[in-house]
């Protein structure tokens, strides 16, 4: 019988506040809208969800077991106007069932420009839960689950993760389960978990559809597809945003009460279990290899980069954003720095996403924008303002 492993991420990104080419202001950040959606959200999913593990936990003695990755930008925010979400997640953390997974602190799309950048974030966000949690974390989470055979070759160069996850999409599976342990092709060191998406898209996006045929989806059916897979796999990896608990299914939709009762349901079978992926890298060994040499994410049914790179606005957002790097290191300013690191953060190309926007998709929630274009001509105002900063910066040190 298979192994499940839950891993949540747990991320909110800092918002923009509206800002023209005229605003001379450094303060670029919409603190009250930013306050707002992390009390919401906290209220709505992170505390009663956090609650719900740690009980879950207790109640089944150390077997139930989960991970998370909650981003750096998150973490600060929780810390200013949420810090008793911070204080749930040391609880879970103490009870040594919780693991807690590396990630690009910024949230950011690092790893296809600036492969320093990104080990200077993955760093710093390794170092921030070790310091708030007293956790190494040893598994990697690329920001959106973006994957490519360089990425494991660029984690490896670190020496100290033992394996990512990522998306187990069709195109590189090529009928293969996604529930075994795999290589990439140049690599054999990194083990790569792959998300199972049908079974972890069942809760994150379908749990609530009165119009889909397996709706309502209970305990008790749910943990018989997991147990399913026996015979044709290891482990079911359930990656999914933790808001799925809660905000993107609100408690109404028995969400909460659905997720009470799986661990029990799931461990009904004694054969079955849940492990963290350190623990699934520890127990399983990888069955075979998975080449992929272009771009997957676990974003849309494309599984492609498309949502963050798929028009002409984001893509010069992206290179104008960049650009910026040598100056912006060389200024020596921390305040500058950070703003710089902060606008790196996915979800600011994600608002400018042309693909589904007259549908009113996925793609608008949370967005603080009324078009994609808004958001790029915010961004880009935003843009200039930081680099006449460090222009003046780079004026007052030449002196």
């Amino acid at each position: 019988m298979p192994s499940v492993c839950f891993y949540f991420q747990v991320h909110q990104p800092c918002r923009l506040r509206h800002y023209t080419v005229f605003d001379k202001d450094h303060r670029y950040f919409d603190e009250f809208k930013n306050k707002s959606i992390c009390r919401k959200v906290a209220n709505k999913c992170y505390l009663p969800t956090n609650r719900l593990i740690l009980d879950l936990i207790q109640k089944h003695q150390g077997r139930f077991k989960v991970a998370y990755s909650v981003t750096g930008v998150l973490l600060e925010q929780l810390a200013e106007y949420a810090p008793e979400v911070i204080s749930t997640f040391d609880a879970l953390a103490q009870t040594g069932c919780v693991e807690f997974l590396a990630e690009t602190y910024y949230h950011s799309l690092s790893f296809l420009y600036s492969r320093n950048e990104f080990r200077e974030q993955i760093q710093k966000h390794s170092d921030t839960i070790q310091k708030m949690f007293g956790y190494t974390p040893r598994v990697f989470r690329n920001t959106e689950l973006i994957y490519s055979n360089d990425l494991t070759d660029a984690i490896e160069s670190m020496g100290v993760f033992d394996g990512i996850i990522t998306e187990g999409a069709d195109r590189i599976l090529g009928g293969r389960s996604p529930n075994f342990i795999y290589n990439s092709p140049r690599n054999q060191r990194i083990k790569l978990l792959l998300k199972n998406y049908a079974l972890s898209d069942d809760i994150a996006f379908r749990f609530s559809n009165r119009g889909w045929n397996e709706w309502p989806l209970m305990a008790g059916k749910y943990s018989d597809w997991v147990s399913r897979v026996n015979g044709n796999g290891y482990v079911v990896n359930l990656f999914m945003d933790y808001e799925t608990f809660g905000e993107h299914q609100w408690k109404d939709t028995g969400i909460f009460d659905f997720m009470h009762h799986l661990p029990e349901e799931i461990m009904r079978n004694p054969d079955n279990n849940f492990k963290t992926p350190s623990e699934v890298i520890a127990s399983y060994p990888a069955t075979d290899v998975v080449d992929v040499p272009g771009l997957i994410s676990w974003a849309d049914t494309e599984r492609d980069l498309s949502a963050w790179l798929g028009n002409s606005m984001q893509s010069n957002a992206l290179h104008e954003l960049y650009r910026m790097e040598p100056n912006i290191k060389q200024a020596k300013d921390e305040k500058l720095l950070n703003d710089w690191r902060k606008l790196q953060t996915s979800d600011h190309f994600y608002y400018m996403c042309t693909k589904y926007f007259a549908d009113g998709d996925v793609h608008k929630y949370f967005n603080p924008y009324d078009s994609p274009y808004d958001s790029y001509i915010n961004f880009m105002n935003v843009m200039g303002n930081l680099e006449t900063r460090y222009k003046k910066k780079e004026l007052v040190n030449s002196k």
